[in-house]
């Protein structure tokens, strides 16, 4: 199996275009309270490569971890799994 295969894959939703070939992608997740034992929801924003430019804001896509492209950006989109609906 090759290693590229084993790189870490997640399912976000894209929050902002920050610039040229890159995004900012929200992914929300869930942990359990130690003590209490209620789940809470959590969210991290992470910079990606978007090298084609086809990423909007609200699309949800896959990112997959990469080489540090930048100072941000650990992250590159792999593919676009729905696009956001445009209003108007």
């Amino acid at each position: 199996m090759s290693d590229r295969k084993k790189r870490k894959t997640i399912n976000g939703t894209v929050t902002s275009r920050s610039g040229d070939k890159s995004v900012k992608v929200t992914y929300d997740y869930k942990i359990r309270h130690a003590l209490y034992h209620k789940e809470i929801k959590q969210k991290t924003v992470v910079h990606a490569h978007d090298e084609a430019n086809e990423c909007g804001v609200g699309d949800r896509v896959v990112i997959m971890e990469t080489r540090p492209m930048s100072k941000l950006k650990r992250f590159r989109v792999v593919e676009v799994l729905q696009k956001a609906q445009v209003i108007g």
